[in-house]
């Protein structure tokens, strides 16, 4: 088995010491897992795609105004409360 090291701060490192019942070996293992996972799961799915990427970023700046909208209603509406 390979190994590999990754660095921390100081910070994360003291809370992670603090922790010692955990097995961060383990936890990194998966991370790099998923992520894996994911990024083979995402090239999978663009590569059968249709969209070009002007298509891809036209959809992301409609679906950001759509949320943007949807977040200032709902912080307008709070601030009558």
């Amino acid at each position: 088995m390979a190994n590999v090291s990754v660095s921390v701060s100081d910070d994360l490192k003291r809370k992670m010491d603090g922790l010692k019942i955990i097995n961060w070996s383990e936890v990194a293992r998966q991370a790099f897992d998923q992520k894996i996972h994911d990024i083979e799961l995402l090239n999978h799915m663009a590569s059968k795609s249709r969209l070009t990427e002007a298509d891809a970023l036209q959809l992301g700046r409609k679906v950001s105004a759509g949320l943007s909208s949807r977040l200032r209603a709902y912080a307008a509406s709070q601030n009558k409360k």
